[in-house]
């Protein structure tokens, strides 16, 4: 694959932003109580990270980065060793610059604690968005973040930015832009190659560990257009419907728009490390 610009967007939060923007949830607070870009700015920068995203990744692609990245040869490490690492990932064009990663993962983790969910799923609020490590291995952002779909078959018209998809070469390779491509129906997803990003990532990393539930989670939080549009049904079949559910539930928790004022990020860890003592070893591979 030829260069190409690697990073279009300011920074992963930016990505966040974007999220609350596209997907918001009833009662939650305006992006403008948030950040502070430029309407016409950000949309322009989030279609250029959308038709690299849709450019590039194709089923070959993909492949390509699952045999580099899941030999998980890239560093051994803790779970906080791994959000300490991704502290670095915020940048001076952040406005949210003061909020650390361990602050940032705190949101999500004690807004799930707080609705009384079981200890795994507030973990996997926490351990979600570990797999951006990724970025700090010289992956460019949009192999990192963003929607998530299945390469293989055709792309869905559900999926944010689909005109780029002209721009991938699968889109005209007979073997892959129909329905079900190299798929059967109802194969399920187990068997489906989704495009590369932090959730397969992690997924694959914390598979040994934690319950189906929360491995759903973590795999298909980003397949927007199969849990906010169900495009992808035909390839579902009976444990993905029911896991889902749990995607479902996670997805107003993903969204969840950053406070005014952080978690005690202090007075929080010591749980936080019981927690993650309870269900991961004290190192994994990366």
């Amino acid at each position: 694959m030829k260069e190409v610009e690697k990073n279009p967007l300011k920074s992963i939060e930016h990505w966040e932003d974007d999220l609350l923007e596209r997907y918001p949830e009833k009662g939650a607070k305006k992006k403008e109580a948030f950040r502070n870009y430029q309407d016409s700015d950000r949309a322009a920068t989030v279609s250029a990270f959308y038709k690299l995203n849709h450019q590039y990744q194709t089923y070959d692609f993909v492949t390509q980065k699952e045999n580099e990245f899941l030999q998980f040869n890239k560093r051994k490490m803790s779970i906080w060793d791994a959000v300490d690492f991704l502290n670095t990932l915020v940048d001076d064009s952040d406005p949210d610059i003061e909020l650390d990663q361990f602050q940032h993962l705190l949101q999500t983790s004690e807004a799930i604690r707080a609705d009384g969910h079981e200890d795994w799923f507030v973990l996997t609020g926490f351990l979600h968005d570990l797999g951006k490590v990724l970025c700090l291995f010289g992956e460019p952002q949009w192999a990192v973040v963003g929607d998530t779909f299945p390469v293989g078959c055709q792309f869905s018209s559900q999926i944010v930015h689909p005109e780029y998809f002209s721009l991938n070469p699968d889109s005209t390779n007979p073997l892959y832009n129909t329905k079900f491509g190299i798929y059967k129906e109802n194969c399920g997803l187990d068997q489906v190659k989704m495009s590369w990003g932090h959730d397969e990532y992690l997924y694959q990393i914390l598979k040994p560990y934690l319950p189906k539930s929360a491995l759903y989670m973590i795999r298909y939080h980003s397949f927007y257009a199969q849990h906010r549009e169900g495009a992808y049904h035909h390839l579902l079949n009976a444990e993905d419907h029911e896991n889902f559910q749990w995607v479902k539930k996670f997805n107003p928790y993903d969204l969840y728009s950053k406070a005014p004022v952080p978690p005690d990020s202090k007075a929080l860890r010591p749980y936080y490390e019981d927690l993650v003592a309870k269900y991961l070893p004290d190192t994994l591979h990366f």
